[in-house]
């Protein structure tokens, strides 16, 4: 599972980032409107924490872009605000949960869970294939297709950018948490591995090469 955390405040959101990883969850930090549109247009989400007041704008006009571009990302909004009126307007915008500062961190470790355990799936079916982000299984025709850790990442990501044409770069940024520390030919090795263990076997093509600038996810064309 992977949350991003958009707050201004250093302390707050280097606490928070600590603590969701001791709970298991992965995270990126954002400190305004700008970065928080950046992560999200290069990376899927399970849940946003959402602080009200940043730099740029206020957090809350970011909800209708997410739940357009991802209806099943869970939002919730982390604010000062104590009034009901803001909570209103929070949840008239599209947050799922509204919490305020401040707060107990198991109290929050728990509302995140109940969001992520009854809000929607990020589950991706098309035709007779169904790739399941949540519990790292692929499904075609009925039958479970054994393909783990980075090739799945790879898969599940160009998958949820269907048709559009994502850069090794973009790959990279995406997926591995350290992506200077790495080379781009992993990004092969993850492809080649997704090939050989689920096209090959199934006589399908899932991802286009496209010459010069990256990789798309193409099913159900046929090999």
């Amino acid at each position: 599972m992977r949350i991003l955390i958009i707050e201004d405040e250093m302390t707050m959101n280097r606490m928070l980032s600590e603590v969701l990883k001791e709970f298991g969850y992965q995270n990126d930090v954002a400190e305004s409107l700008a970065d928080g549109r950046y992560y999200l247009d290069i990376r899927n989400y399970d849940l946003v924490l959402l602080d009200w007041m940043l730099p740029d704008g206020d957090g809350i006009d970011l909800i209708p872009e997410i739940k357009e571009k991802r209806p099943k990302t869970a939002v919730i909004v982390v604010s000062a605000r104590d009034d009901k009126e803001s909570e209103i307007a929070a949840l008239r915008a599209g947050a799922d949960d509204y919490i305020r500062k401040p707060f107990d961190y198991e109290i929050l470790q728990l509302r995140i869970e109940a969001k992520l355990r009854y809000g929607g799936s990020n589950i991706i079916e098309i035709e007779d294939l169904i790739i399941n982000p949540e519990e790292e299984k692929i499904i075609y025709k009925g039958e479970s297709i054994e393909l783990k850790g980075k090739p799945f990442e790879v898969l599940t990501h160009l998958a949820m950018h269907k048709d559009q044409i994502v850069s090794k770069e973009q790959l990279l940024d995406a997926i591995w948490e350290e992506p200077e520390m790495v080379t781009p030919n992993v990004i092969e090795v993850a492809i080649n591995q997704i090939r050989q263990k689920m096209d090959k076997p199934l006589g399908i093509t899932t991802i286009e090469t496209v010459r010069r600038r990256g990789y798309r996810f193409c099913f159900p064309q046929k090999a």
